[in-house]
């Protein structure tokens, strides 16, 4: 833990006074001025750390992310002895999870403005919990011995590992932000771990299969 008072100190208090900020308010009323007040610092001691609005707040996605992938980490070492399926439904439902009681974090986190700024390299952050997805999808689907369309691993009209992963991530963003308006319930008058498991079979197949 940094001293309060230096350069990284401060910077950290700045950060944490905006963590919970999000939590409380959401994302989209965050200033610079709330965050400093909430930190306990002048008005103006932000710019001198975080040249950007969008600087401060990309620090503050990245904590999310961190906190994303030790959840993460932490399920998945609980579960290291299971199989590649029961790990990846354990990996979306930390990803859920996340979403559901971290909302504002969650939707600070994939803010476009954000990733597209390349402030403090956010994109880049993400991808290591993107590469634990695919490679659990890759390990599911050669203990299944089929691809992402129903056909033999190696077989024609095979996706590949990451595009099925990437398709399976967008399905659960959809699931997360559908079930955040209450849309997903509404329609289907089904619960969360119903959509999931239906989610996971239609890109990986059965699970007897």
């Amino acid at each position: 833990m940094d001293e309060p008072n230096t350069v990284a100190g401060l910077r950290e208090r700045l950060v944490d006074a905006g963590v919970e900020l999000v939590a409380k308010e959401g994302a989209r009323g965050v200033s610079l001025r709330e965050i400093a007040r909430h930190a306990g610092v002048s008005h103006g001691a932000p710019r001198r750390y975080f040249p950007t609005h969008l600087s401060l707040l990309s620090a503050i996605a990245r904590e999310g992310f961190a906190r994303l992938a030790a959840e993460a980490g932490r399920v998945l070492a609980e579960r290291e002895e299971d199989g590649p399926r029961a790990q990846l439904t354990a990996l979306a439902g930390v990803y859920l999870a996340f979403a559901r009681d971290q909302r504002g974090m969650y939707e600070l986190m994939f803010r476009h403005d954000l990733l597209e700024s390349g402030e403090l390299g956010l994109r880049e952050v993400s991808r290591p919990l993107f590469d634990v997805l695919a490679d659990l999808v890759a390990r599911a689907r050669r203990d299944d011995g089929i691809g992402g369309s129903g056909n033999p691993v190696g077989g024609p009209g095979v996706a590949d590992p990451r595009t099925v992963a990437g398709a399976l991530w967008a399905s659960l963003h959809g699931i997360a932000q559908l079930g955040a308006w209450r849309s997903l319930q509404l329609a289907t008058g089904a619960e969360e771990d119903d959509v999931l498991r239906a989610a996971l079979e239609a890109h990986l197949g059965p699970e007897d299969a």
